[in-house]
């Protein structure tokens, strides 16, 4: 039974990337799970807290859930046309030590989808993301695009997905995507 990892690259407690997470959590495959992470409480990376204190225990934990799932969902926002700073910065701490990079990323099936208030969705945004997915050595998935544009009509106020049409393309996603971890 695949396991996958998904974490909301937002913060805020309303977050359309974290409800959006959420809402494929309900929607997985059978005999799939996705299991929901946030990145409450990784501090910013410093090479002196690494050096001096080694790897934080909320990194480390973070680090071990990757390496073990057998697929990784981002969920990205979109900030000033680019990934958001503290999804970016609890990437970076998952490299660290460079040694484990292979153990934690290598040849790991990576998934982006994100939700934004404006017009475009998350499409720069994702786009950013390529290289550095590449440069991890992950193995992202191509198999389709989720970019959830004007989130604030997709989801109501509890932070649920209502969308009936955004809901069965973020199903067909996760379809296309646990399908291709059984290759």
């Amino acid at each position: 039974m695949p396991t996958l990892l998904g974490i909301s690259g937002s913060l805020r407690a309303g977050s359309y990337n974290t409800a959006l997470l959420r809402a494929a959590a309900g929607l997985m495959p059978g005999g799939t799970t996705l299991e929901v992470v946030t990145l409450h409480g990784i501090p910013l990376y410093d090479g002196d807290v690494e050096s001096n204190e080694g790897i934080p225990p909320v990194v480390q934990a973070l680090k071990d859930r990757v390496a073990a799932c057998d697929g990784l969902l981002l969920v990205s926002p979109e900030y000033n046309n680019s990934m958001p700073g503290v999804l970016k910065n609890a990437i970076d701490w998952l490299t660290r030590p460079a040694a484990d990079i292979q153990r934690v990323f290598g040849d790991r099936p990576v998934a982006v989808i994100g939700a934004s208030p404006g017009g475009f969705g998350t499409m720069l945004a994702q786009n950013a993301w390529l290289p550095v997915l590449r440069t991890l050595g992950t193995r992202p998935w191509f198999g389709g695009r989720l970019m959830v544009s004007r989130a604030g009509q997709v989801f109501n106020e509890a932070g649920e997905l209502v969308d009936e049409k955004v809901k069965a393309q973020l199903q067909r996603f996760l379809q296309g995507f646990v399908a291709s971890l059984q290759r």
